[in-house]
């Protein structure tokens, strides 16, 4: 990948969690990365190419996280949700980036929401494999609630309501295995 490219995916990924996507403009980010607007233009076609571009990466760095967590089966989701409620509980929080973009791209048909369906249904297999190690019969109706649970966390998390997400991992993760 390029330096500017990474510059501008860097920028474009600082400025969309932050801020939200549809706020922050390309010449913005072309100015906060300090590239030429034609530099821009030969990486990306378009914003929403872009924006793919953030969440692509982004889901390439969730997955690589939370294949790296230790252990096994329940144990391995355990340690997913502990990090899921630690990370949200930090200040900069501002919830998941899937489930923002989804929020500012409402066409389910749009590519920004292909890639959050992806990221959602790569996690909901996740979760599936994991239970199944664990010799959960119902593994699939299971890893829907761990990625509603997910889903929670991170609202709960980009409001500022550790409390609740603090409460609501223990809670849900005690129903693991029962």
């Amino acid at each position: 990948m390029s330096e500017a490219r990474e510059r501008l995916l860097d920028t474009a990924t600082r400025l969309f969690y932050a801020e939200g996507i549809h706020t922050v403009g390309i010449d913005r980010i072309i100015a906060e990365a300090g590239i030429a607007k034609a530099t821009f233009y030969r990486h990306f076609k378009t914003k929403d190419d872009l924006v793919v571009a953030y969440l692509v990466r982004e889901y390439a760095r969730q997955r690589a996280a939370f294949q790296a967590v230790p252990g096994e089966g329940v144990d391995s989701i355990v340690g997913i949700f502990e990090r899921l409620g630690e990370l949200s509980c930090k200040p900069g929080f501002r919830g998941c980036p899937f489930l923002n973009a989804a929020v500012e791209f409402p066409d389910s048909k749009h590519a920004v929401r292909q890639v959050v369906e992806d990221y959602r249904s790569w996690f909901r297999e996740l979760m599936t494999d994991r239970l199944r190690t664990a010799g959960f019969g119902e593994a699939e109706d299971a890893a829907r609630a761990l990625l509603l649970t997910r889903d929670g966390v991170a609202v709960s998390g980009g409001v500022g309501d550790g409390e609740t997400v603090r409460i609501g991992v223990r809670t849900a993760l005690s129903h693991i295995g029962k």
